[in-house]
């Protein structure tokens, strides 16, 4: 039997969390984020359980080993976010409002240091089933 060519493959590893925030932006008055974001912007915060997926763009046969990606999601997802509060526990989201987009490039920012350059392919955040993003890493959107 003649060797396979190379073939291109993406692994995917969920993780989920529960965290708490608030949707608040300091650049905004009270009046202002609670038309905007609505229940959402109660004092106290509200919760969810978030689900999320990092795809790793594969190299050739094992696209990473699976216990060193569970350590790094484990690094990047769940110590920093599981069970805080994403707005009083999580110093990243002290001058970022913790928007689920928000949320998801935080996580794409902590894999990306820990991941070997150009596996990380997108991080895929469920903040609700009907609510989820996805990022890619990209930082602008250029206009036509």
């Amino acid at each position: 039997m003649a060797p396979c060519a190379a073939r291109l493959a993406r692994l995917s590893r969920t993780a989920s969390f529960s965290a708490c925030h608030r949707l608040h932006s300091k650049s905004l008055s009270d009046e202002e984020n609670l038309k905007l974001f609505g229940k959402c912007n109660n004092p106290n915060g509200h919760g969810h359980n978030y689900k999320g997926k990092g795809l790793i763009d594969p190299i050739s046969g094992m696209v990473i080993n699976l216990t060193d990606l569970k350590e790094y999601m484990q690094q990047a997802i769940m110590e920093p976010l599981d069970h805080k509060n994403l707005d009083k526990d999580v110093p990243y989201f002290a001058e970022v409002v913790s928007t689920t987009e928000n949320v998801a490039v935080f996580i794409w920012e902590n894999l990306k240091r820990l991941l070997p350059a150009g596996m990380l392919y997108k991080v895929k955040v469920y903040e609700t089933d009907q609510n989820i993003v996805v990022y890619k890493g990209e930082e602008t959107i250029s206009e036509r």
